[in-house]
């Protein structure tokens, strides 16, 4: 599903991604984790287009998305949920949702986001950052669903969030993966979480993935040595 060959990538003269290699399987929950700093936001937002990288070759479904804009990447089915939730706060909730429908012929909200995530539709007419942290993170993930992807990426969509809306948010991704076979990418800080809803991981360390395997496979010294603080 996705695929990426040998990427290297640099803020300014600082390379961050060393010749990083990585493959995610249609219908998986992936999970890429590493200590801070490792470079894993930075290879999300190489996927969907906002930073560019130096060389390598990004993969979706066997076809090289390097020259694709960061508009064009939603149009072939990658929903983004970024770290910090970035929705629209003078917006409404409504609003925000139909932003996520720009790149869809079709401009109506699916009745589904609503059934995912019912308060996003008792405060349809609220402002965005007139909700609490953990219904901007819901809203933020309606907006990348709303475009009915094949693919989402998290970006630690549990940072802050507080338990009751963490337990959801796993319930929401198990089941859009067990009944939509929706291709889960997910990077998370939380060991517990990553092994509730996690099927495999990837490690990353230096900029480049160290170890892959099924999270069943997630032994305590690979914790120690790799995402232990």
């Amino acid at each position: 599903m996705i695929e990426f060959k040998k990427i290297n990538q640099l803020y300014g003269s600082s390379q961050i991604l060393w010749d990083l290699d990585m493959k995610i399987e249609e219908g998986s929950v992936t999970c890429i984790m590493g200590r801070n700093g490792v470079g894993k936001t930075t290879l999300l937002k190489c996927l969907m287009g906002m930073l560019p990288i130096k060389s390598g070759d990004m993969m979706v479904d066997g076809e090289n998305i390097n020259t694709l804009s960061t508009e064009q990447r939603p149009r072939i089915g990658v929903g983004y949920v970024p770290q910090g939730r970035e929705i629209f706060p003078q917006l409404t909730v409504e609003e925000n949702l139909l932003t996520g429908l720009a790149c869809r012929k079709d401009k109506e909200i699916p009745e589904k986001i609503y059934e995912l995530f019912p308060v996003l539709k008792s405060m349809l007419h609220c402002r965005g950052g007139d909700l609490s942290g953990g219904q901007q993170q819901q809203l933020s993930i309606g907006r990348a669903l709303v475009i009915e992807p094949k693919i989402i990426i998290l970006d630690e969509p549990n940072e802050g969030i507080q338990p009751n809306i963490v337990q959801q948010i796993g319930d929401v991704i198990t089941k859009l993966n067990k009944e939509e076979n929706l291709t889960v990418v997910l990077v998370e800080q939380k060991l517990g979480f990553a092994r509730r809803v996690g099927q495999c991981f990837h490690l990353m360390e230096k900029g480049k993935v160290v170890a892959s395997d099924d999270m069943t496979q997630l032994s305590d010294a690979l914790i120690k040595k790799h995402l232990a603080v």
